[in-house]
């Protein structure tokens, strides 16, 4: 079958199924069928440049298009066990290709890839669930009963039914690690909400990932009502940035460990997280790459320091609160790592702080349209910044020079629900204050426009 063929098959297949539930009861889904498609379309006018390099944002007009279609396949196994499916096809660019911006402005993107829309498997994992509640069984909703279990609506790699309010559960295969940590009610989707990736997750968080944001994972979660307790331990890439993965964990490995706090605050909902993480790797250093060059008179290339042993770890800070009316969220986040050897998986952020609202529709009589504001300011360690100063390039970043400043993104969305509420067009602006913490660059404006289905 010719590539062409392939796609449209797949996005047929997409469009075509409607979500499907067989039941042993009128609560418990045993298979479940979901599907997306996000296109994002994003456009820049010309902006001024001092100078370029070759991962520079480019300076020209430009636009760029993304496409992913996933499909989402579950089914129950047993009691508390499920297994998960996600074929995905995916294609287009970010602006010029993804680089420039350490925030980069859109989330559906890769890093690195063929334009071309390819299919591949995007997750495949199992799920136990081990009830620590006194019953979880539920099935004649008693007051009591209720105590001790809730019920989950059918969603996305979600089987709808009964499910304890404690557990202990366990979660295995190749999945997105940002899928269970760094969560976030108003600002963790750029297919439905914030598209940049300082907002969409914590830019200090150097999470596993091949270049399509998956990879090999064992989760483990203790949650109850107010308390939620989570670790992962993953596999990562062989080389910076690539889909060539490790799958030695005593030589190269990912882990964080976060706990979360649900609260009330006079009937408005709301979540403290706090994540600390620790990558190790093969990785190269920024000072003695620098140090190198220096001896045989050339320019920084952290690849020539690369060794295993080395590491990345730091900590983020992630909250949100809702109001008891539902029309309003607002979240921050800040975070930070230690900076001294190479960004291996998500982007070239070593701090960052951001905040943003949301607002719902329902004020001006449009209940499930959303407005957003958000910001987030972003910055790197003093031996990033010389490294990018001495023309070193890192996967996203490299301008040639630097003439360092902080960056900073501001991003306004308006989300138009239409009328089966599964489908959402949006309009955006970006605003970008020294792309790739360069003063020399910038500022760039952004305008986007995105369409979302779900089925």
């Amino acid at each position: 079958m010719k590539q062409k063929e392939k796609i449209s098959f797949f996005v047929f297949t997409l469009f075509s199924f409607q979500t499907f539930s067989q039941n042993d009861s009128a609560k418990n889904e045993i298979v479940s069928v979901h599907a997306q498609t996000t296109v994002i379309t994003q456009y820049k006018p010309y902006f001024k440049t001092k100078y370029s390099g070759d991962n520079s944002l480019t300076s020209a007009e430009e636009t760029q298009t993304s496409i992913t279609s996933t499909l989402f396949l579950g089914t129950r196994l047993w009691k508390g066990a499920s297994a998960y499916l996600n074929p995905e096809i995916a294609g287009g660019s970010g602006l010029s290709g993804a680089l420039g911006v350490a925030a980069s402005t859109n989330g559906e993107t890769y890093r690195v890839g063929n334009p071309t829309p390819t299919i591949a498997l995007a997750r495949l994992f199992f799920h136990q669930v081990f009830s620590l509640s006194k019953d979880s069984s539920c099935k004649a909703q008693t007051k009591m009963k209720e105590l001790h279990s809730k019920y989950i609506e059918p969603d996305q790699n979600q089987l709808g039914g009964i499910c304890p309010t404690k557990y202990f559960a366990v979660t295995i295969g190749k999945i997105s690690v940002a899928d269970f940590f760094d969560a976030n009610s108003f600002s963790h989707d750029p297919r439905t909400q914030f598209m940049s990736w300082g907002l969409m997750e914590n830019g200090s968080w150097d999470y596993p990932a091949n270049v399509k944001g998956y990879t090999p994972s064992l989760v483990l979660e203790l949650i109850s009502p107010k308390h939620e307790l989570r670790y992962h331990v993953s596999v990562v890439t062989k080389s910076a940035n690539s889909n060539d993965m490790n799958y030695d964990i005593t030589q190269a490995s990912g882990h964080s460990l976060e706990y979360t706090y649900n609260f009330s605050l006079k009937q408005n909902q709301g979540a403290i997280r706090i994540l600390g993480f620790y990558n190790t790797a093969n990785m190269g250093n920024y000072r003695e790459s620098i140090v190198l060059a220096l001896a045989n008179s050339e320019t920084p290339n952290i690849i020539s320091t690369r060794k295993y042993g080395r590491s990345k770890y730091g900590f983020t800070l992630n909250g949100e609160l809702e109001s008891r009316s539902k029309q309003v969220g607002g979240f921050f986040r800040t975070g930070w790592n230690d900076g001294t050897n190479e960004t291996w998986m998500y982007t070239e952020i070593d701090q960052t702080a951001s905040a943003g609202i949301v607002f719902k529709g329902k004020k001006w009589k449009r209940e499930d349209d959303a407005l957003g504001i958000a910001g987030v300011a972003s910055g790197i360690s003093s031996a990033h910044r010389d490294y990018l100063q001495a023309g070193g390039k890192g996967f996203m970043l490299g301008d040639g020079n630097l003439n360092y400043g902080m960056e900073k993104l501001l991003e306004v969305y308006y989300s138009f629900a239409l009328p089966q509420h599964k489908i959402s067009l949006s309009a955006a602006y970006q605003h970008v204050i020294n792309p790739g913490y360069n003063k020399d660059r910038g500022p760039v404006d952004v305008y986007s426009v995105r369409a979302h289905v779900e089925i």
